[in-house]
C-alpha cells in the first residue's frame, strides 16, 4: 500500500460523497428518506467493489471490483482511525454547565438515555444466550452488536473492527457495520412515521399539522435567505490557519488518550494482566481497548485545561462540529465500500434477528418509557434519544429539529447535557470498548448481569425520581393549564 494509493484512495471517497450530495439534492425519495449523503455514497462504492461487481462479474474484477488490493486496504483502516478524530472533538469547545441546572434538565433524559443503551446489551446478551448461540453456533460476542450497531453508529462499529479480529470474531465488525446500516435507515425512516403519528395523537406540543419539512431541509439544501455560520476565527491567519489550529487541539486530545491508554495497558501488565484464564490466554482487557474511548476523554481533559489556563476561547465548538463532520463522513464512506455482505449473508439470521430485535426494543422504549419519566415534551425530548440510539447523533438531531424547528423546546439542552453523561460511557464510549473483551473472556453472563442491573436502576430509579413530576406535567397539560416554563432554564 503506497502513499499514492493511499492518496487516490482517500480522492476517491471524495468524488462518491460528491456524486451522494448530487443524488441527495436531486432524488425524490432518497429525500423524503433522510437519507445522509455518506450513506448514498457508500452504497455506490460498495457496488463497484469486489462484493457486488466482483462477483457478478468474476475475472480479473473478482478481486477488488473496479479497485486495486491497496485501495480496499486504506478504506479498511481509515475507519478505525477517523473515529477518534470523531470522538476527540465531542466536548472539545463547550462549556461545562451548572451541575444544579444540568441535572435538573438532564436527569429524566440521563434516565431514557441509559435504559436504552444498557436494554440494547439486555435484549442482544439475551438472545445470544437463549436463542443465537445453541440455534446459530454464534460466538457469544454477537450480543454486544446490537449497541455497537445501534447506539454507537458506523464510527463505533468500524473503530471496533480490529478487536472483532483480534479476538476471532471476524465477521463481527462487518455485522456491526451492516446493523449500523439499518439502524441509521431505520431511524430516519421509522423516526418521521412516529413523528406524523405522534403529531394525530397529540402528543406533540409544537406541531398541530402533519409534520413536515422545507424543500430545502429535505435537499440538504440551505435556503439563500438562511444564514447558518460555520465556526469563528480564533486566530488570524497570518499567525496559524484557524481550522489548521483546530485540528491541533484534536491531534493533542488524541495523544492525551492514547497516553492514557498506555497507561492504563502498563498498569495492567504489571498487575492482573499476567493471569491465565484458559489455555495460556492471559487477562488482557486494556489491550484489546481501541484508541477512541480515550481520546474522547482526552478531549475532556484538554478543553478542562484550556479552561482554567484561560485559552478556550481559541476553541470554537463550530468549527469542532465541522471537523467531527468531516471525519465521520469518510469514516461512513469507507466503512461501507469495505463492508464483507458474503459475512452477513453467512450470518444472515443471526443479522436479521439482531435488526429486528433492536428496532423493537427502541421503539418501545420511546413509546412506553419515555412519557413516564419526561414530562411536558417528553415525545420532542425522547425522539432524539431514539434517534441517537438507532445510529448516530445527527439522526437524534435531525428528528428533534423537525418536532420542534425553532428550538422552543428545552429539547435540546437537555440533550446536550445528557451527552457529558452519557457518552464517555455508552455509544462507543468505555461500556462499548470493554464489552467485546469481557465477553470473550468471561463469556456472556458477568456482562449480561451487569447490563439487567444497570436496565433496572435507569427504569426504576427514572420512574421514582422523575415519574412522579412528569405525570403531574402530563396531567396540568391535559387540563389546558398554562403552557410548560422555562423555570428550569432559569434555575
Amino acid at each position: 500500500m503506497s502513499p499514492d494509493q493511499i492518496g487516490f484512495a482517500i480522492l476517491i471517497l471524495g468524488l462518491a460523497l460528491l456524486i451522494g450530495k448530487a443524488i441527495r439534492a436531486n432524488v425524490r425519495w432518497v429525500q423524503k428518506l433522510f437519507l445522509p449523503s455518506s450513506i448514498l455514497a457508500g452504497v455506490i462504492l460498495l457496488l463497484f467493489g469486489p462484493q457486488v461487481l466482483g462477483q457478478l462479474a468474476g475475472g480479473p474484477l473478482a478481486e477488488a471490483g473496479l479497485y486495486t488490493p491497496g485501495i480496499l486496504e486504506t478504506w479498511g483502516t481509515l475507519p478505525g482511525l477517523l473515529i477518534s478524530v470523531v470522538f476527540a472533538t465531542m466536548f472539545l469547545g463547550q462549556d461545562l454547565p451548572r451541575i444544579g441546572h444540568a441535572a435538573k434538565l438532564a436527569g429524566p433524559q440521563v434516565s431514557f438515555g441509559l435504559a436504552l443503551g444498557s436494554g440494547q446489551y439486555v435484549i442482544g446478551l439475551l438472545l445470544a444466550i437463549v436463542v443465537l448461540i445453541p440455534l446459530f453456533s454464534a460466538s457469544p460476542m454477537v450480543g454486544a452488536l446490537i449497541e455497537i450497531g445501534f447506539e454507537g453508529g458506523h464510527g463505533t462499529a468500524a473503530g471496533m473492527s480490529q478487536v472483532f479480529i483480534d479476538l476471532g470474531f471476524e465477521s463481527g465488525a462487518d455485522l456491526a457495520v451492516g446493523l449500523a446500516t439499518v439502524g441509521i435507515v431505520g431511524g430516519i425512516v421509522l423516526g418521521i412515521f412516529l413523528i406524523n403519528w405522534a403529531v394525530r395523537k397529540g402528543h406533540t406540543e409544537l406541531l398541530d399539522g402533519q409534520a413536515d419539512t422545507s424543500v430545502e431541509e429535505q435537499r440538504g439544501l440551505f435556503r439563500k435567505d438562511e444564514h447558518y455560520p460555520a465556526g469563528q476565527m480564533t486566530s488570524r491567519p497570518s499567525s496559524v490557519e484557524p481550522f489548521s489550529l483546530h485540528i491541533a487541539f484534536v491531534s493533542v486530545a488524541i495523544l492525551i488518550g492514547w497516553l492514557i491508554l498506555q497507561g492504563l495497558t502498563w498498569i495492567e501488565s504489571v498487575t492482573y494482566g499476567q493471569t491465565e484464564v484458559q489455555d495460556g490466554v492471559t487477562l488482557e482487557l486494556m489491550g484489546n481497548v481501541p484508541l477512541f474511548p480515550l481520546a474522547l476523554i482526552g478531549g475532556v481533559i484538554l478543553q478542562a485545561i484550556a479552561k482554567a489556563l484561560k485559552f478556550d476561547s481559541l476553541i470554537d465548538a463550530q468549527i469542532m462540529l465541522r471537523i467531527q463532520g468531516l471525519a465521520l463522513d469518510f469514516l461512513i464512506v469507507a466503512a461501507i465500500a469495505n463492508l464483507s455482505l458474503e459475512a452477513i449473508g453467512e450470518n444472515l439470521g443471526v443479522f436479521v434477528i439482531l435488526s429486528i430485535a433492536g428496532i423493537v426494543f427502541n421503539v418501545v422504549m420511546l413509546l412506553v418509557f419515555a412519557p413516564k419519566v419526561i414530562g411536558r415534551f417528553w415525545f420532542e425530548r425522547g425522539i432524539g434519544d431514539f434517534g441517537q440510539s438507532m445510529g448516530v447523533t445527527a439522526t437524534g438531531l435531525i428528528l428533534m429539529r423537525i418536532t420542534d424547528p425553532e428550538g422552543e423546546s428545552p429539547a435540546f439542552e437537555a440533550f446536550g447535557y445528557k451527552q457529558l453523561v452519557f457518552e464517555p460511557f455508552f455509544g462507543g464510549g468505555f461500556v462499548t470498548a470493554m464489552a467485546v473483551p469481557l465477553i470473550f473472556f468471561f463469556g456472556p453472563w458477568p456482562l449480561f448481569i451487569g447490563m439487567v442491573a444497570l436496565f433496572l436502576i435507569a427504569v426504576v430509579g427514572g420512574m421514582l425520581a422523575f415519574g412522579p413530576q412528569a405525570k403531574r406535567e402530563h396531567a396540568e397539560r391535559a387540563a389546558g393549564d398554562a403552557p410548560y416554563t422555562t423555570s428550569l432554564q432559569k434555575t
